[in-house]
């Protein structure tokens, strides 16, 4: 089970930072991704993190901007926003499964949680 938190309206050149807690033992042997899905649109990936911490990899859209992070203790994965845009107002999820950009691939998902930017 994946419990999103974090979401909140911010202005443009902002930061948030959004967390994604697992449980059980199997959320670390787990890749964790993120995603986002705007209105109107399909599920878009946003970054991902492996199980062992050492290899990410993000979207063109968002690199230089977001962080991925995990605290294995804390069975969380964390991705840090900052210089946030209008565009990237989405509802944001994370899920769990293997180390990949697809969503059709990710096993386990959280609820979302939304992240609105104003300009």
């Amino acid at each position: 089970q994946l419990q999103a938190s974090g979401g909140g309206m911010v202005q443009a050149g902002g930061s948030l930072r959004l967390s994604c807690a697992g449980s059980g033992r199997t959320f670390s042997y787990y890749a964790v991704g993120w995603f986002h899905q705007g209105p109107g649109k399909e599920r878009e990936f946003v970054a991902a993190i492996n199980w062992s911490a050492d290899s990410t990899y993000y979207a063109d859209s968002v690199k230089g901007r977001f962080t991925i992070s995990r605290d294995a203790a804390k069975n969380t994965v964390y991705l840090q926003m900052n210089s946030l845009k209008p565009e990237d107002t989405a509802i944001y999820y994370c899920a769990a499964g293997p180390y990949d950009r697809a969503p059709g691939r990710y096993v386990y998902w959280g609820q979302g949680t939304q992240v609105t930017v104003s300009s």
